[in-house]
C-alpha cells in the first residue's frame, strides 16, 4: 500500500530524531519545513545533503559498540535541521521499504531522506561543517532475532480438588442433611408462607423456612442485607467449616491467594423492591444501602471483607448457569496459580411478589398447587413448568498440594469444564440440543475423560415441557446408549434454585461420588 510505503521512512526518521544526542556546541541550521510550497521544495531539492555515515569504525556510546544499521545521525543540529542531518545507511537504501517509498512519489520524486546519488555541493559542505559542531555518532537499529527473545516458561496446570461443601436449601442447611433428604425422596416444595399469594396462579415454591443467620452473619449486617446475601455468607462459612479451615489455619493462609467467586442470577430483589416502595413516599425514606446490597457482587465482597481474603473477588450473573460459571472460573484461578483456595458457587432469593409475578408472566411456572410435592417432575409426561426455589450452594476449591499439606479431606477432583451458547432463544434451548451437546463435548475433551467412563449425570432438567426433552436428546447424543449411565434431577425435590442451582446440584453430585468411594472401600 502506498501509505505504508511512506510510513516506513517517516517512522525511521522519527526514531532517529528521538535518538539525537546533545553535543558540546549546539548550532542549529535553519532548514525549510518538510511539506512547504513548490518553491521551497525546489530549493530543498537543491540543498539535499548526503552525510558520510560513520559505521563499523569502533564508535560507541557509553561502552556500547554500535555497528552499521538502518539509521545514522549527526549530533548538533537539533530538531530544526532533521532533514539535513539524518541520513540512512546502505542497509536502508538496499531494503525493499526504501524502494517502495520511492515508488510512492515516482522514480524521480521527492523523498524524505533525499537521493543517495546527489553530489555534495560547496554550499552543502559549508552547512555540514556548521552542523558538525560535535562528534558524529552512528546509531544502529538492528532487528531483534526471534531466537534471542527470552520466552516466559509455561506454567504447569495445577490440580484442583474440592475440600469443603456448604448449602442453604429447602431440604436443609447442612450438606449431609441435604443429601440424606435427597436419598429419602423428601420434597422441600410447599405452599408459599412469606407473603399472601392468593392472587397468583402459582402459589407453591421451594421456600426456605425457619432460617437464621445467627452465628454466621453479624447482627447489624443481618438486619440490612438481602436474603441472598445471608444465604451466601452462611453457606460460604459452612463450606469453610466443612473443609476444616479452623481459626489457626485461617491465620496461616496467604490471604492474597484466597479468593471468592459466588454469583447470583437476580441479586438483592427484596432490597431493591423495598427501595421502590420507599421512593413512592420520598427518596429520603430509601435505605442508603439499597444500591450496593441489590448488586449481585456484594455477597462475595461482604464475605471476603469478613474473612480478610484479598484474592480474586467478583460474581458472575448468567441466569441458571451462574454457579457453573463461578465454579469453572474459580478452578481456573487455582489451575493458573493465581490462587490457592477459592470459595465458589451461587445464591438467589427471589420468592417475593415481584419475583413470583415475573415468572408467572413468562408462563414458565407449574400451577399444580394442590399437589406441591409432585409439581416439579422432570421428564414426566404431565409436567407443566418449573417450581421456584431459593438458597445457596458453595464449594471450597483448593490446590491439591495445598490441601495435602494441611491434611484436608478431599471429596473430589475438578478435571475440567466448558461453556457454550446455542444462539437460539432467550428462554428456550435449541430443539436439537446442539448447545448443550457442544458444552458437554468440550468439557469431556478438556478434562481428558472418555464418554464411556461417565456413569452419572445430574441433569439441569427443570420440569418444563420443552427443556427436559431437549436436554435428554443432548445427553443421548453425547453419551449414546451407555448401559451404566444414570440420570436424575434433584430439582424434583428442591425446585429450581436459579443462580444457586448449579452449585447445590454440584454438592449433590459430589456427595454421590463420595458415597460410591465409601462403598467401594467397604466392599473391597
Amino acid at each position: 500500500m502506498p501509505a505504508s510505503s511512506l510510513a516506513a521512512p517517516l517512522c525511521t526518521w522519527l526514531v532517529a530524531s528521538c535518538m539525537s544526542c546533545a553535543c558540546e556546541k549546539d548550532q542549529a541550521v535553519k532548514s525549510p519545513f518538510l511539506f512547504q510550497s513548490p518553491k521551497w521544495r525546489s530549493r530543498l531539492e537543491r540543498r539535499r545533503k548526503v552525510m558520510a555515515t560513520q559505521c563499523g569504525n569502533g564508535g560507541g556510546v557509553g561502552g556500547l559498540s554500535l555497528s552499521c544499521g538502518l539509521i545514522s545521525c549527526w549530533c548538533g543540529s537539533g530538531i530544526q535541521n532533521l532533514m539535513s542531518t539524518f541520513e540512512p545507511c546502505d542497509d536502508y537504501y538496499n531494503s525493499s521499504k526504501w524502494f517502495s517509498s520511492l515508488a510512492l512519489f515516482g522514480e524521480n520524486g521527492f523523498s524524505p531522506f533525499g537521493s543517495k546519488t546527489v553530489p555534495v555541493t560547496r554550499r552543502q559542505r559549508r552547512m555540514n561543517s556548521a552542523a558538525q559542531s560535535g562528534n558524529a555518532v552512528a546509531l544502529a537499529v538492528q532487528p531483534v532475532k526471534e531466537d534471542a527473545i527470552k520466552k516466559k516458561p509455561l506454567t504447569m496446570k495445577r490440580r484442583v480438588v474440592v475440600t469443603g461443601l456448604g448449602v442453604v436449601t429447602p431440604l436443609g442447611f447442612d450438606a449431609d442433611i441435604f443429601y440424606n433428604n435427597l436419598l429419602e425422596g423428601i420434597s422441600g416444595i410447599s405452599e408459599i408462607e412469606a407473603f399472601d399469594c392468593a392472587q397468583f396462579p402459582t402459589r407453591i415454591a421451594g421456600e426456605i423456612k425457619s432460617f437464621s443467620a445467627d452465628g454466621w452473619v453479624a447482627p447489624k449486617l443481618s438486619k440490612r442485607a438481602d436474603k441472598f446475601m445471608l444465604y451466601l455468607i452462611t453457606a460460604g462459612k459452612k463450606a469453610l467449616v466443612d473443609g476444616g479451615i479452623t481459626k489457626d489455619i485461617m491465620c496461616e493462609l496467604n490471604k492474597a491467594k484466597c479468593g471468592i467467586v459466588i454469583g447470583s442470577s437476580l441479586g438483592g430483589m427484596q432490597v431493591f423492591n423495598d427501595a421502590i416502595e420507599a421512593l413512592r413516599v420520598s427518596y429520603k425514606k430509601m435505605n442508603p444501602f439499597c444500591i450496593p446490597f441489590a448488586t449481585s457482587n456484594m455477597g462475595s465482597a461482604m464475605l471476603a471483607i469478613d474473612l480478610g481474603w484479598m484474592g480474586p473477588n467478583y460474581s458472575i450473573s448468567a441466569a441458571c448457569a451462574t454457579s457453573n460459571f463461578c465454579i469453572l472460573n474459580a478452578a481456573n484461578h487455582i489451575a493458573r496459580g493465581e490462587s490457592d483456595i477459592m470459595l465458589c458457587g451461587g445464591s438467589d432469593a427471589a420468592i417475593i411478589p415481584i419475583g413470583l409475578g415475573g415468572f408467572v408472566a413468562c408462563g414458565t411456572l407449574s400451577q399444580r398447587n394442590s399437589n406441591p410435592t409432585k409439581a416439579s417432575c422432570p421428564w414426566d409426561i404431565n409436567r407443566d413448568g418449573f417450581v421456584m426455589g431459593e438458597g445457596a450452594g458453595v464449594l471450597l476449591l483448593e490446590e491439591l498440594e495445598h490441601a495435602k499439606k494441611r491434611g484436608a479431606n478431599i471429596y473430589a477432583e475438578f478435571l475440567g469444564g466448558s461453556s457454550s451458547f446455542d444462539a437460539y432463544h432467550m428462554i428456550e434451548s435449541h430443539p436439537n440440543g446442539t448447545g448443550i451437546f457442544l458444552c458437554m463435548e468440550k468439557a469431556l475433551a478438556q478434562s481428558g475423560v472418555g464418554r464411556e467412563d461417565i456413569n452419572y449425570v445430574n441433569a439441569h432438567a427443570t420440569s418444563t415441557p420443552t427443556g427436559d426433552l431437549t436436554e435428554y436428546q443432548a445427553i443421548i447424543q453425547c453419551f449414546g446408549r451407555n448401559p451404566v449411565l444414570r440420570v436424575n434431577s434433584s430439582k424434583s425435590m428442591t425446585g429450581h434454585l436459579l443462580g444457586a442451582a448449579g452449585a447445590v446440584e454440584a454438592v449433590a453430585t459430589i456427595k454421590v461420588i463420595s458415597f460410591r468411594i465409601f462403598l467401594y472401600r467397604v466392599l473391597k
